[in-house]
């Protein structure tokens, strides 16, 4: 038995540090949804198991328990089809990988593939995103005489500024930032880069911020980070979801127009719609966005980093202060619904 325990436990290490990032090529935002994935999962199996993690085999694994933990995340974590259909995918794809080493263990993957994805139910997309003032009243909820505050704000303020994926946030390092050109580096998916401006406001707080989490002011350590038991690592999605959730929630009492579920990824198309609703083109929004055109049959729009700050620094003299907006702009996207459900809802 433990020999058997030796070998999953071998493979999960090589699959998650090796396999993806190395022989795949697989992208940091891959193989850190991988690592999230079997966290989860191996959690999970602990639980309703009693056994610890390093005397799991690979028995434990079967049919019967990641359906259970499919169906409980998806009622814990509200998981939509699309998100339990990913977890699903990368729990299989560990099971290919082994069944392409040892033969003999092809049974569990095909035991895994008789769980059906499951299907998106059909109805009419509502495009849910903050009014101006609601983020503005969103920024203003942390509480910045405390370093957390300070960090909470940056974190939600460049979100916002730069319209970044969390993944694409939580992966950038302190050298991504550069305060003096005011530009922010992103890497996307498929590990494409791309560079968006940044406003004074963001410098601001990259200042105040840097102060305090990083004082020696070089290096790639990672730009939002913890620490536990004095190592440093990436900050997970769960914990950028934890504050700005209850940020939300202080926000909703002063805001009641809030839409009911608010996501890290709200923000971002926060921003994208507040931009279209004054005037940017699509073009310039998806690239900023990091989307390809979303009409298909058109060349791609090409614009570079001069092109995108001045049209952003256009949209800003219409907008006004981005934090101390008094009007609810009118809705010009909602005879274009389709076109802003593909550029912001669905990436």
């Amino acid at each position: 038995m433990k020999k058997s325990s030796d070998k999953f436990v071998q493979l999960i290490h090589d699959f998650l540090t090796i396999f993806l990032p190395k022989q795949s090529g697989s992208s940091q935002h891959t193989v850190l949804a991988a690592q999230q994935v079997w966290n989860m999962l191996l959690n999970y199996v602990c639980a309703t198991t009693g056994k610890k993690a390093e005397t799991l085999t690979f028995a434990e694994f079967n049919y019967a328990s990641v359906m259970g933990f499919l169906d409980t995340k998806e009622k814990e974590k509200s998981w939509t089809p699309k998100t339990r259909n990913h977890r699903l995918g990368v729990i299989r794809s560990f099971f290919r990988y082994v069944s392409g080493i040892e033969p003999t263990l092809s049974y569990y993957l095909e035991e895994l593939k008789k769980i059906p994805m499951k299907k998106s139910q059909n109805k009419t997309f509502i495009l849910e995103y903050m009014s101006e003032i609601a983020v503005s009243t969103m920024l203003n909820q942390p509480d910045t005489s405390r370093k957390m505050g300070i960090r909470d704000t940056f974190f939600m303020s460049s979100m916002y500024d730069t319209a970044a994926r969390d993944s694409e946030l939580l992966s950038m390092h302190f050298h991504d930032i550069d305060p003096i050109n005011k530009t922010a580096c992103l890497l996307g998916k498929g590990n494409k880069p791309r560079l968006v401006p940044v406003d004074d406001n963001t410098v601001s707080q990259f200042h105040r911020y840097a102060k305090l989490y990083h004082p020696a002011g070089v290096g790639v350590r990672p730009l939002f980070y913890t620490v536990r038991k004095g190592s440093i690592g990436l900050m997970s999605d769960d914990n950028a979801a934890r504050f700005i959730k209850k940020y939300v929630e202080g926000t909703r009492a002063l805001c009641p127009e809030m839409p009911d579920k608010i996501t890290p990824h709200t923000i971002r198309r926060s921003r994208a719609m507040h931009m279209y609703q004054r005037g940017m083109p699509l073009e310039l929004i998806a690239l900023i966005l990091g989307h390809e055109d979303p009409q298909t049959t058109r060349i791609y729009a090409k614009a570079n980093l001069d092109m995108k700050r001045k049209a952003m620094e256009k949209v800003k003299e219409k907008m006004g202060s981005q934090l101390g907006l008094q009007e609810e702009p009118e809705a010009v996207w909602l005879n274009n619904e389709e076109m802003i459900r593909i550029l912001c809802g669905l990436d």
